[in-house]
């Protein structure tokens, strides 16, 4: 009865290592790479990093908008306008110490882009 339970166990430990290797072989060779959009992101990157610190809420409008969720006035979740899923948190200075959002508040730090799905309110 042993014999047979460890026949048994070995088979399985040998077909799932063959299948794992042929698995991580095809995943190997049905890797490419899509020219068009390495491109397009290339051309992005760019552009994303043009906002910087120094700048103001107003500046960052040309290049991304405001998403969807919670803000405050010193962080704020913005999005690249050509695609949405492309995203980057902007912590602020406010200007002065009034309780709304001044176009006026300066940029302190903005890390770099992510991606991740739409958020809707």
């Amino acid at each position: 009865m042993r014999q047979i339970l460890a026949i048994t166990l070995l088979s399985a430990i040998v077909i799932i290592g063959a299948n794992a290797q042929r698995t991580g072989t095809d995943a190997k060779s049905d890797l490419t790479i899509d020219e068009e959009h390495s491109h397009w992101l290339e051309q992005v990157m760019p552009s994303i990093s043009t906002v910087g610190p120094g700048m103001t809420r107003r500046q960052i409008l040309r290049v991304l908008t405001s998403e969807g969720g919670l803000y405050s006035r010193r962080e704020g979740r913005y999005v690249y306008k050509h695609c949405p899923l492309i995203k980057v948190i902007v912590k602020f200075q406010p200007i002065d110490d009034r309780m709304d959002f001044s176009r006026d508040d300066k940029i302190v730090a903005i890390p770099k882009p992510f991606l991740e799905f739409r958020i809707s309110d």
